[in-house]
């Protein structure tokens, strides 16, 4: 998260916003936002509100639907919310947008929840 500037703008429980500015780095041979930098600010919103319960959250599947196209210093912000939690398993959705709105990729993950009182 470092790296790529990924900043926490809220967390609470089953849900988190983070936020990425789209450097030079993050641009593909369209020059657009690379697919894979679009996904790892989803990943990160996903693991910040799955992991938000006190326990470890370990994903099983992440999708992610590419809608629209973002350019170089575009600032995305990812929201994640808890759809569903049960004992083992939790669903996600994952939202990214542009900071004036418009949808950029949606995504939707899965996470099995460890408990401590589990053997490894």
């Amino acid at each position: 998260m470092k790296y790529m500037g990924i900043q926490v703008l809220d967390l609470g429980e089953g849900y988190s916003k983070l936020a990425m500015t789209l450097t030079g780095d993050m641009i593909n041979f369209h020059n657009v936002g690379h697919g894979g930098a679009i996904f790892a600010l989803a990943d990160a919103a996903f693991a910040a509100a799955s992991n938000s319960h006190g326990e470890k959250a370990l994903a099983l599947n992440m999708n992610i639907n590419y809608c629209s196209p973002a350019k170089e210093g575009m600032r995305l912000i990812a929201e994640a919310q808890e759809e569903s939690l049960g004992r083992k398993v939790g669903l996600y959705r994952i939202m990214v947008r542009s900071e004036d709105g418009r949808l950029i990729a949606s995504s939707q993950g899965i996470v099995y929840r460890k408990h401590d009182d589990e053997p490894r």
